[in-house]
């Protein structure tokens, strides 16, 4: 399940990517349109600029922008930098321990099918599919 802290981050990028025009967007303002708490979205930038998905900049003018065009941005990337990886279980994920079952589990090729059709669905899409919908 994607929480409220990757379906918000990628609410920050779409507002980005729509109300950016180069220029640095202030948090507030981008509160405000998607009604999200302030407080709670700065936790949600911190991790989106060690990222090095947006920059910031404080002070007078400040404010957070997109580091690339919008259709640079798969959907997938911003999640799993919120949401840690994508691979819907334990023996999928990269680094997982070897499972010892592996090539007796019957299961494992409707997970590994299902862990293919989730990754690139959300790496099939970009933030520009996001601000394109209507």
């Amino acid at each position: 399940m994607i929480s409220t802290k990757g379906r918000y981050a990628l609410r920050v990028m779409q507002d980005l990517a729509e109300h950016g025009d180069g220029g640095y967007i202030p948090l507030k303002d981008i509160a405000a349109r998607q009604e999200i708490s302030k407080k709670y979205l700065e936790i949600i930038v911190k991790d989106l600029v060690s990222g090095g998905l947006i920059t910031g900049v404080s002070g007078k003018g400040g404010g957070y922008k997109l580091c690339r065009k919008p259709e640079e941005y798969p959907i997938g990337e911003i999640l799993e930098r919120m949401e840690g990886p994508l691979a819907t279980v334990a023996c999928l994920h990269d680094g997982a321990v070897s499972c010892p079952r592996a090539d007796s589990c019957r299961t494992l090729p409707i997970w590994a099918e299902y862990d293919r059709m989730t990754h690139d669905f959300f790496y099939g899409k970009t933030l520009s599919d996001v601000i394109r919908q209507e």
